[in-house]
């Protein structure tokens, strides 16, 4: 089981109230509810292995070379020389350190790269794996991860991760048209303004799947626009034609790395807490009850 940590932290802290705090009165939402989704997740998939997928750098300048406009709306603060800081609300910033001190001391291996995001991570343990991977992830980027062959699939949050969307090829056939393999050309074809990719002007989704089935891949597609006899109407063919420059470095950007140089580490669920002396602390600093409780009790079973 790989956890996308950012998108699950973030939906804690939107789904759990901030009246949730510590003794000191700092807000502890985000912490508690990510503690909850991971006793639940291992209580309801029994995973072997968990790794939580963490962004070292959630804006890689390699990707924003090939596109100026990556994610450019969501940053803070640029910082020369290292990640842009990300815009976050004021009360969730100061407990991410406390979430990666508390799955340190549980023993939870929590995994990233620098110059990597958290998608780079899971894609490169997904394509490792010799079994089946499940993705807890409420980003839909990662569908293009899925794999019926291999057994790799998405659990998609629709309220907390008691209800888990389980996304398949099968979904994404009736849903988007396209498999797993095909779903990066979706998306990049179609463009995602969270993520400040403009897609190609005039083709949206419909039209996006629609190229595919009948072309098989953005290759295809573009040898389409360039021939006169491929069956593409005049504005597609215009459209296409002039958006080579983006179509030609938009891959590598929305597609997740599989080659990412990762540090050695021990991704068997831990059955006892790693450091408890450090882990006891912080419960007790940050009033972490029994979420923290819950998971312990799940993990010790």
């Amino acid at each position: 089981m790989l956890l996308d940590t950012a998108s699950l932290y973030f939906r804690a802290y939107f789904g759990v109230p901030d009246t949730v705090r510590a003794p000191d009165g700092t807000p502890v939402n985000a912490v508690r509810g990510l503690l909850d989704f991971i006793a639940r997740l291992v209580q309801d998939h029994h995973p072997d292995d968990l790794v939580a997928c963490m962004d070292f750098d959630w804006r890689p300048q390699w990707r924003v070379d090939l596109i100026p406009s990556y994610k450019a709306h969501r940053v803070a603060e640029e910082v020369e020389g290292g990640p842009d800081e990300e815009e976050t609300p004021d009360t969730l910033s100061p407990q991410v350190p406390v979430i990666e001190s508390v799955l340190d001391a549980v023993g939870i291996a929590r995994i990233g790269a620098a110059g990597y995001e958290a998608d780079d991570v899971i894609g490169t343990l997904a394509g490792r794996a010799p079994g089946p991977v499940d993705i807890v992830t409420g980003d839909r980027d990662l569908y293009q991860l899925v794999d019926d062959r291999r057994g790799v699939r998405v659990l998609y949050p629709l309220k907390g991760v008691g209800t888990l969307q389980m996304v398949d090829e099968a979904l994404l056939r009736e849903k988007y048209g396209v498999d797993g393999a095909g779903y990066a050309d979706l998306a990049l074809l179609r463009g995602d303004p969270s993520d400040g990719l403009p897609g190609v002007p005039g083709i949206g989704e419909k039209t996006a799947a629609k190229l595919l089935a009948a072309h098989g891949d953005l290759a295809g597609i573009m040898a389409a626009a360039e021939d006169p006899a491929a069956r593409l109407t005049p504005t597609q063919r215009k459209r296409l034609l002039e958006a080579r420059p983006y179509l030609a470095v938009a891959p590598k950007v929305v597609r997740v790395a599989s080659d990412v140089p990762l540090p050695p580490f021990d991704a068997a669920l831990p059955c006892e807490p790693r450091d408890p002396m450090a882990l006891e602390a912080l419960a007790e600093q940050w009033g972490l009850g029994g979420s923290l409780q819950r998971l312990l009790t799940v993990l010790a079973a």
